[in-house]
């Protein structure tokens, strides 16, 4: 058997070689072992109940719309589950309308329902207003345009999932996005966060979500690889402020290191989750109040998202 046909099935011609694995894969069974790597996460991490509401956070990048059609096929098997989709509006020009109708487009195609919350309904502005404003006012706040959209995205797909009845929100977050938040989380010296990220997040209060992370064990570029052999439409323009994100360095000292030594990014997120039970016993745990500003759940008297929101009034 010559190297150019696939190692599992020895039938077609390969066209992806998997590094960390030795294994050269056709379109097929490429797309076979993704799906079956998820099931296997969803299985080993016991992420999905037999009648779980499922929210599924899209983008309209590739990894959300390849998370959603391979949970749309899974669906077939567990017919007790229902799934919807859930985008977040950011507000961002010439970026997000593009993402919107993409999302929309594969739910269609799916025949998934989608519900779409936008930053300028829950917090009276869009990103791009909020990031105008601060760069108006002169305000020298330490953040990131990367900052203030996370903690405005999670806050927003958290109400999200809510308004839909959901059960489990389930985030298209890769094993290169697991890997980068490590690291991240110890270049900030976050101990208590580095700790929260996890497979399946824990029910720490009625108002939060619980979150899955079906491809936390799938490499970014396979994820990506799925949609092109998939032929599933997604948007590849970057967010214009994408750039400004701590993430992109962590990104490229990671994607260097797993050239260079293949199976890096597997090593770290397995080391994690041997570590993951000590740094939880050592971390102070907070009790949750109400935020005295929106109601939300928060360790503090002021949540994090009013917070930010307040810098900027």
């Amino acid at each position: 058997m010559t190297e150019s046909y696939c190692t599992v099935c020895k039938e077609r011609e390969s066209f992806f070689y998997r590094k960390y694995s030795g294994q050269r894969l056709c379109k097929r069974c490429f797309s076979k072992s993704v799906e079956a790597k998820v099931r296997a996460t969803i299985t080993k991490y016991h992420m999905l109940e037999f009648d779980d509401k499922l929210a599924v956070a899209v983008s309209g990048g590739k990894d959300s719309l390849s998370l959603l059609h391979i949970l749309s096929k899974l669906q077939k098997r567990r017919p007790k589950t229902t799934l919807i989709a859930v985008t977040v509006d950011e507000g961002i020009k010439g970026y997000r309308d593009e993402a919107l109708d993409i999302a929309v487009e594969n739910c269609k195609t799916l025949e998934i329902p989608l519900h779409v919350v936008s930053f300028k309904n829950l917090f009276g502005l869009t990103l791009d207003e909020l990031i105008t404003k601060i760069r108006a006012s002169g305000q020298k706040t330490g953040l990131t345009s990367c900052a203030y959209c996370g903690v405005l995205r999670r806050r927003a797909m958290n109400v999200a999932a809510r308004e839909v009845g959901a059960t489990k929100i389930a985030t298209a977050h890769t094993l290169d996005d697991e890997v980068q938040t490590v690291f991240m989380n110890i270049l900030r010296g976050d101990i208590t966060r580095l700790s929260k990220e996890k497979p399946v997040t824990n029910q720490v209060h009625p108002m939060f979500v619980r979150k899955i992370k079906p491809f936390c064990e799938i490499p970014e570029n396979e994820s990506a690889l799925y949609a092109y052999v998939k032929k599933i439409p997604f948007q590849d323009t970057p967010c214009p402020y994408a750039s400004e994100a701590l993430r992109n360095d962590v990104r490229a000292m990671l994607n260097n290191m797993e050239e260079k030594h293949a199976g890096t990014k597997f090593t770290v997120s397995r080391a994690m989750e041997r570590l993951r039970p000590i740094i939880e016993q050592a971390t102070i745990k907070g009790d949750f109040k109400t935020c005295i500003e929106c109601g939300e759940p928060s360790t503090q008297e002021l949540c994090k998202t009013c917070e930010m929101l307040h810098q900027i009034s």
